[in-house]
């Protein structure tokens, strides 16, 4: 098939590069420069294992390419994917601004042709939004009616960030919502996928993206807040959840429920945040989901507090903090709304001097929402990551460890900070066999 893929941030970049592995002929389209330039170059816009070689090989065989704009493709185009962000409002709500224009340029570019065409939202959005949304501006600005040549069909994502490609290709099932011919396409897309196929109404397949998210976001929340009570107990939470997880009949599955910190990401935060607000708009309480964003940032603050609590407690006249991991998750450089930058934010609000290293993080790679967050929420982080874990830690009251690897083990041990606080549990026991070793919820 002809494809066309609207936005280049890792959903729409893994999307792309794949599809065009697959044997579609994939265009990528973002107004983003920075990353039409990189694409077209033969570079991923984001970081992805395995994604490299992909892309390097999908441009080289022409299968995919990369443009700032897409109107004067899109008349002989078969299918656009939709994978533009839907960030969160103020109000908790769901931003929908990046959709409906692209919506709209879909439409306008669709207007002077009779070329059937498919419309597939991939972007995480509220129940509703495609109907209501989507095939009004759809049909407004195309003139066209939607239903005969022109379909559109809701078809979730099921990614994660780190893994993303493997997901992609073993996902747990596709879900695809629309008409039965929606439906024959979306089928045909993603032909080479073995897996189950769900066809369910475009409102449950919407739905379907908010509840796994929910409930992702739960598991942490559920997993951490036990985290937090059995280490004063003297319990070690990672030996509880290894026997819990191993239930698969009521327990469902192991994934999220391993005790560390704060979850965030583009995802978790954002879709819980606009569950709770259509709940509010529909008068219906949902204490447990809103209290998940409390225990949440309930746990950013108390890994702050414990660790001036550890610089206090030596005397406080070294101030110094190395925080090894700065990404909302490990093998991604994706910074937006990390507890890692909130916390680094609040240290360095609290005038200590904090040191930061990622082995993946690269400042002069970020771009888009991910560049403007890190750019709000730490200006200057420029002057405070280090290439180097080893300096990162050179000299360090309190190390907060949340990236693992051998390296990194190698790096605490060495350094031997009279506190090493442990956000991930997977340092391995030497490391943690440290005289000032502290798990964050062990």
């Amino acid at each position: 098939m002809n494809v066309m893929v609207f936005g280049l941030g890792y959903v729409g970049s893994v999307t792309a590069t794949c599809l065009a592995v697959r044997g579609h002929r994939v265009v990528g389209v973002d107004p983003d420069r920075v990353k039409v330039a990189a694409l077209g170059a033969g570079r991923p816009p984001v970081i992805e294992p395995g994604l490299d070689e992909l892309v390097a090989d999908a441009i080289g065989t022409g299968a995919l390419t990369a443009v700032g704009s897409a109107h004067d493709r899109l008349a002989h185009a078969d299918v656009s994917i939709v994978c533009v962000g839907t960030p969160s409002a103020p109000n908790g709500s769901t931003d929908l601004r990046q959709l409906t224009r692209v919506i709209s340029e879909i439409g306008s570019a669709l207007g002077g042709s009779d070329h059937p065409h498919t419309v597939v939202i991939r972007s995480t959005v509220p129940p509703g939004t495609v109907e209501d949304v989507v095939v009004s501006q759809l049909e407004l600005s195309s003139g066209r009616g939607v239903g005969t040549d022109l379909q559109v069909a809701m078809c979730p994502e099921f990614l994660r960030e780190g893994s993303s490609v493997a997901d992609f290709f073993h996902p747990p099932f596709l879900v695809v919502g629309g008409s039965s011919a929606a439906v024959a396409t979306v089928r045909e897309l993603f032909g080479f996928l073995d897996c189950a196929v769900h066809a369910v109404s475009i409102r449950s397949a919407e739905s379907i993206k908010f509840a796994g998210n929910a409930f992702h976001a739960l598991k942490v929340a559920f997993t951490n807040e036990l985290a937090r009570l059995y280490r004063t107990l003297d319990v070690d939470s990672r030996q509880v959840m290894d026997v819990f997880v191993r239930d698969r009949q009521l327990n469902v599955s192991p994934a999220y429920l391993r005790p560390g910190f704060a979850f965030g990401g583009s995802c978790l935060p954002k879709d819980l945040r606009g569950l709770l607000h259509l709940a509010r708009m529909n008068c219906v309480d949902l204490p447990v989901l809103d209290a998940v964003l409390v225990s949440n940032d309930m746990l950013v603050r108390d890994v702050a507090e414990r660790i001036l609590r550890g610089v206090d407690a030596r005397g406080g006249e070294n101030r110094r903090v190395a925080l090894i991991g700065l990404a909302f998750k490990q093998q991604t450089d994706d910074l937006r709304e990390s507890p890692n930058v909130a916390l680094a934010e609040i240290l360095i609000g609290k005038g200590l001097d904090v040191r930061i290293h990622d082995p993946v993080v690269n400042p002069t790679r970020l771009s888009g929402a991910n560049l403007r967050h890190v750019q709000k929420r730490l200006p200057h982080l420029h002057r405070v990551l280090y290439d180097d874990v080893a300096e990162a830690l050179d000299g360090a009251a309190v190390a907060v460890v949340g990236s693992t690897g051998p390296d990194v083990a190698a790096a605490v041990v060495a350094a031997r900070p009279p506190l090493v606080l442990d956000l991930d549990g997977r340092l391995g026991a030497e490391v943690e066999c440290l005289a000032g070793y502290e798990g964050v919820g062990w």
